[in-house]
């Protein structure tokens, strides 16, 4: 990281920066190529370990390369807030972001699925959903994957 200044590597930062993105990119091979998608996510962070779960469709172009190659690379950013200045050269702008990359695997057993989808209607709702765990076809009707990151770093400028 060229700007270690704007490093974040405590427990509390890293949270904080979590909690500002709705959107994580996560990037899978495609034989020679990146294939790169948007999608929402929920998360585990304990004891520096970084768990991020993301649903989908049950069939598709992501769950087919993640069974070909689980290695991933993820990205997310937010806290977005351009800074004005006079002259082109003194504007800013202010972000939060995680950068990393993992092994992503793909969930069947139930119970993690339900647990994840939690994990995801908390992060993008602030709420709970109880129905997820009374409607057990809800939890059937998509795919959900797991993805293990293995190394990250997190780069804020301005407040998150």
């Amino acid at each position: 990281m060229r700007r270690t200044d704007r490093e974040v590597k405590d427990a509390e930062g890293i949270l904080q920066i979590l909690e500002s993105c709705k959107v994580c990119r996560i990037g899978m091979m495609d034989g020679e190529k990146i294939y790169m998608v948007p999608v929402n996510f929920g998360y585990v962070y304990e004891d520096g370990k970084l768990v991020l779960y993301f649903h989908g469709a049950r069939e598709g172009k992501k769950l087919e390369l993640i069974q070909k190659n689980p290695a991933v690379g993820i990205e997310m950013d937010g806290a977005h807030e351009l800074v004005t200045g006079k002259t082109a050269c003194q504007y800013s702008y202010h972000y939060a972001s995680l950068i990393g990359n993992g092994r992503a695997e793909i969930v069947t057993e139930p119970a993690e699925k339900q647990k994840a989808l939690a994990l995801i209607m908390k992060c993008q709702t602030g709420k709970d959903f109880a129905e997820l765990e009374a409607d057990p076809k809800l939890v059937q009707a998509v795919a959900v994957i797991r993805a293990e990151v293995e190394e990250f770093t997190c780069k804020c400028h301005g407040a998150v």
